[in-house]
């Protein structure tokens, strides 16, 4: 063989080298981006012919496949739609899945490793392969409450368990129906797409979990943790006068009933110029530990994505004290709220929350079961104590007295945030109930009530009380 042959024989094969190198390493670790594209026709259409299981609530399904005579032979939808969209999320053709039909998607489908064993019963024996059941932890009294409380306004209500940190209602306000985007027309669901996410008020956004915003006193149940833990007893009393903020031109003022209050009273009448200085005297350091150990900081529930609460790194002395209060960059989503209602009533443990109760195969054997956990112990026993009478004399004698619900122990915190002068305030509450070991924070982006109101305790603290009594 002369030289140029050879040259260009080792080229050919370098060449057959390169591809099948190319093809191989194609098939091992791009199949998934592969399948997964939208314009992948023929993986989209096997994905879409595929028997998809349940996502319940109780005895009824908040997401469901039946067949249908198209090309995709099953239709997803949604009885109940905007209800549950944040929860249930959404299964389309075009933009794919999100919420819990992403997460489980594998179980679903029964595609899952862990339902093999179905698969090939179904193979061996011909019929049809079915998907897995997702069954919520969520209470549809207490999700309609929610929902119907909030009434199309804009924000959000969390409930748990606070005993195993289960999730009896997520609402977020305003919704969107996901059966637009399931549907199998796909020219409307791409447009229906569109006017959802040019939509200014974000009905796809969950501001349930997957938002962050200013507490404001509600965040004064961290600060008084950190006080009762530091030494200070309820009853101690503490300067309600005017507060000169350390460094600045600014007074944090307020009418509190008397110069010198107690601790308790300070959290019935949401004191601001004491919780201000109380604050600044315990350090930025010592509030950013007591509020991790709620569970700033952190992030919950991956089923649907959460995203975590924030206590600013390194403010000054005035900043410091405004975060006391629950201004100046302190965030919180409204779960890391209810979370730390729950935890009060917890002894002072926080659960990790979570939403799934457990998923089951076709053939009802368990796939997987979600056992309580615990995520931190945010304050001890004793504190945790005293902390739940102050929250409950907050509601029999202070601002939250809209939450008073007859016989059962409700205690709860108001707060009223003002982003930024151009912004009606926003109203939260957060509760708990004892006899029904139920918390709850609601959250209301905007109040439409001036800001010198109490606008967590006109607003929010009535439907906290409608989704207690909704589930006793």
């Amino acid at each position: 063989m002369n030289g140029p042959i050879r040259r260009v024989a080792i080229a050919a094969m370098a060449i057959f080298t390169a591809l099948m190198l190319n093809i191989t390493a194609g098939y091992l670790f791009r199949t998934d981006d592969l399948n997964n594209r939208a314009e992948n026709r023929r993986t989209g259409d096997a994905r879409f012919a595929q028997d998809r299981g349940p996502i319940m609530v109780g005895n009824s399904p908040i997401a469901k496949s039946e067949p249908v005579k198209d090309r995709y032979k099953f239709q997803r939808s949604y009885p109940s739609g905007k209800l549950y969209a944040p929860i249930t999320g959404y299964y389309s053709y075009v933009f794919v899945a999100s919420g819990l039909e992403r997460s489980f998607s594998d179980q679903l489908t029964g595609v899952d490793d862990s339902q093999f064993l179905d698969r090939l019963v179904n193979l061996l024996t011909g019929e049809t392969p079915r998907g897995g059941t997702v069954e919520t932890t969520i209470d549809a009294r207490a999700q309609r409450a929610a929902w119907y409380g909030l009434n199309g306004r804009k924000g959000a209500v969390v409930a748990i368990d606070t005993k195993t940190g289960a999730i009896r209602a997520l609402v977020s306000s305003p919704s969107y129906d996901p059966n637009q985007l399931a549907t199998h027309d796909l020219k409307d669901s791409q447009k229906a797409w569109e006017k959802l996410t040019d939509d200014p008020d974000r009905p796809m956004a969950n501001r349930a979990t997957r938002e962050i915003y200013p507490p404001g006193s509600t965040f004064k149940l961290i600060t008084a943790a950190a006080a009762l833990e530091s030494g200070i007893d309820p009853d101690t009393e503490i300067d309600a006068t005017a507060f000169d903020l350390p460094g600045s031109t600014v007074t944090i003022s307020g009418r509190c009933g008397g110069d010198q209050i107690t601790l308790t009273h300070a959290l019935e009448v949401s004191c601001n110029p004491g919780f201000a200085r109380l604050g600044a005297e315990l350090g930025a350091d010592v509030l950013r530990a007591q509020a991790e150990r709620f569970g700033f900081g952190d992030t919950f529930v991956d089923e649907i994505g959460s995203a975590a609460s924030l206590f600013p790194e390194e403010p000054d002395d005035a900043q410091t004290a405004m975060s006391a209060i629950g201004a100046f960059d302190v965030a919180a989503s409204p779960l890391q709220m209810a979370m730390v209602a729950a935890a009060v009533a917890n002894g002072g443990v926080v659960m990790e929350p979570y939403l799934v109760e457990r998923v089951v195969s076709a053939n009802l054997s368990v796939i997987s079961q979600t056992l309580p956990r615990q995520h931190s112990t945010a304050v001890s026993e004793t504190v945790a104590d005293q902390l739940h009478d102050m929250m409950v004399s907050v509601v029999e004698k202070g601002t939250g007295r809209r939450a008073q619900i007859s016989g059962l122990t409700v205690g709860g915190k108001t707060g009223t945030a003002v982003p930024d002068e151009n912004r009606r305030p926003y109203a939260w509450f957060t509760a708990f109930a004892d006899e029904v070991d139920l918390a709850v924070c609601v959250f209301i982006e905007d109040a439409q009530i001036p800001a010198t109101d109490i606008a967590g305790g006109t607003l929010a603290a009535p439907i906290a009380r409608a989704v207690i009594e909704a589930v006793r």
